[in-house]
């Protein structure tokens, strides 16, 4: 059986990576999906002094929220916060995966009129 032909590249120390050089376009915390909605992972700090967007990386957007995670309040207020970042009704947003946990996935209606770049430089002005 031939062996097939891999993107590998090999690095100084000798290790191979696959596709190194793409790394930073190919993983983004913002994405669109097949349905044209796009999907923002949160990594949700509750009970923070107040609500801000402290980075913004490959694993996802780490936001203090100042609601305590009981009974859905900061999920509500992650909602709310994002929703005022964005410029978009908040019924744009929903939560899709992460009600429980401090990893989150928020979609976005395909109708709200923002492109994964507009939502990728909102997030990013409000870095502190």
């Amino acid at each position: 059986m031939p062996k097939l032909k891999t993107d590998k590249k090999e690095n100084k120390a000798g290790t191979s990576s696959v596709g190194a050089s793409n790394s930073k376009s190919l993983y983004s915390p913002v994405t669109l999906h097949s349905d044209q909605s796009i999907a923002i992972r949160i990594l949700a700090k509750p009970g923070a002094k107040q609500n801000n967007i402290t980075d913004l990386t490959a694993d996802g957007v780490s936001v203090q929220i100042s609601a305590p995670p009981v009974e859905g309040e900061a999920n509500t207020e992650l909602l709310k916060y994002i929703s005022k970042v964005l410029g978009v009704k908040k019924s744009d947003l929903q939560l899709d995966k992460g009600s429980k946990s401090r990893n989150k996935v928020l979609l976005l209606s395909k109708d709200c009129g923002l492109s994964v770049q507009t939502v990728i430089d909102k997030l990013k002005g409000e870095i502190e």
